[in-house]
């Protein structure tokens, strides 16, 4: 069964881009094209992507607005397309329920996987850059206590095993699965299920959102090894 991708973009040629690259593939196929943010929501009402290729800033309706919705209304998986590596919008996307973020000027063997990758369910950033925004996320909202205040509470870890809270402390920590396994001395199809359990218990979408819980309920030290 195909990927089915969404690409919002207000420049033409890089909604063009994108899309022809992904088509080419074979288990990819994009089913709508929008212009703004507006008609990103529409377009994702409408067909029921597995991805949303959302540019941050979109006219009529801001991309974080858009991704905000998608989000909450679908299964949806949304990449943020911003041109600048540490755009500071790029933390507020991940609080809106993104999945990550792409570089515009990304390579097209990059843009491909990171589709598959993020359809499957996994994190798009790679975990060391991941690891560094979601540290300094957390930092400047700790200095902030008034921006913190905005968003909604951390979960209790409670719920999780022990074994859950270790599996997430290294997810945290930048870990790949076959990283944790080898750690853990246990299979890869274990650690799935550790981080699929440790999503369900704490009702988080994806591995972003499970390690800036990491770092909010300080399971997770900024800047800690």
């Amino acid at each position: 069964m195909s990927i089915r991708v969404v690409v919002a973009d207000d420049q033409e040629l890089v909604r063009a881009g994108f899309g022809m690259i992904l088509d080419a593939q074979d288990d990819i196929e994009v089913v709508a094209e929008a212009a703004d943010g507006r008609e990103a929501v529409s377009a994702v009402r409408r067909h029921g992507p597995d991805v949303l290729l959302l540019d941050i800033r979109m006219p009529v309706m801001e991309g974080l607005e858009a991704a905000r919705l998608v989000c909450a209304e679908s299964g949806c998986k949304v990449v943020m397309l911003t041109t600048f590596d540490l755009d500071e919008y790029v933390y507020e996307a991940l609080y809106a329920g993104a999945s990550g973020f792409l570089l515009k000027d990304v390579r097209r063997d990059d843009l491909v996987h990171a589709v598959r990758v993020v359809a499957a369910g996994e994190s798009l950033l790679a975990p060391t850059v991941t690891r560094r925004l979601v540290a300094d996320l957390v930092k400047r909202r700790r200095e902030q206590p008034a921006a913190a205040a905005d968003g909604p509470p951390p979960p209790s870890l409670d719920a999780l095993t022990a074994r859950e809270v270790e599996t997430l402390r290294l997810l945290a920590r930048g870990l790949s699965n076959a990283e944790i396994a080898g750690t853990l001395f246990v299979s890869e199809h274990t650690v799935k299920t550790h981080v699929s359990n440790v999503l369900s218990k704490l009702g988080l979408r994806d591995r972003v959102q499970a390690v800036i819980c990491a770092y909010e309920t300080g399971l997770v030290a900024p800047g800690a090894p």
